[in-house]
């Protein structure tokens, strides 16, 4: 399948003033472009072709580190951009906020642990909160790799590559991070991935 940019799901300058109509205008249509076509150009002849996007990350997991890079970073973009809303942040659906409880030690836990977690991601990367064997985890991962090559399914993910960031918060990672938590989280989106993940 070939890997194809989507359009974002809200106008550009929708998550101002967390996130600006520039910072989205580089991430989204040059990052996230380059990742595509890159990725469309190393898919050729790769014998993964016609498998779907995350057979294709998981496959080229170790094998293939150019393929793995690119397609990585297209799957976690795909739902970078559906895990923000304008407005976004504020109450967890009940069931998912009952299993952040059960698994994590509670919501404020759960965010200071996932903030941590991108806070401590060393260089560029991505922090998690994924669905393994049943239980929620906090992860990080560097560059563009994500839970599904450690046999988990990624519900949420923040990215902390510096592109996401620097326009709008310069080097300070932890005011965007907990910007990111408290006001662009789209929740909604969590739980539909949480369920279809279950």
């Amino acid at each position: 399948m070939a890997f194809k940019l989507p359009e974002l799901p809200y106008a550009y300058d929708a998550l101002q003033p967390y996130m600006s109509k520039e910072t989205l205008e580089f991430h989204h249509d040059k990052h996230h472009n380059t990742y595509v076509e890159t990725g469309n150009k190393l898919l050729e002849g790769s014998g993964l072709e016609d498998k779907s996007l995350e057979e294709i990350v998981k496959q080229s997991y170790g094998k293939n580190a150019g393929l793995f890079n690119n397609a990585g970073q297209h799957y976690n973009h795909l739902h970078f951009w559906n895990w923000m809303k304008p407005n976004g942040g504020g109450a967890i659906p009940g069931a998912l906020e009952a299993k952040i409880k059960e698994d994590l030690g509670g919501v404020d836990k759960f965010k200071e642990d996932f903030i941590e977690a991108g806070k401590t991601q060393f260089g560029s990367g991505w922090a998690w909160l994924a669905l393994k064997g049943g239980k929620l985890e906090v992860m990080k991962t560097p560059n563009g790799e994500n839970p599904l090559v450690h046999g988990a399914t990624p519900i949420l993910g923040v990215d902390v590559w510096e592109h996401s960031y620097y326009i709008d918060y310069r080097n300070k990672r932890p005011d965007y991070l907990k910007a990111f938590v408290e006001n662009l989280v789209n929740w909604e989106y969590v739980e539909k991935l949480y369920n279809e993940a279950k």
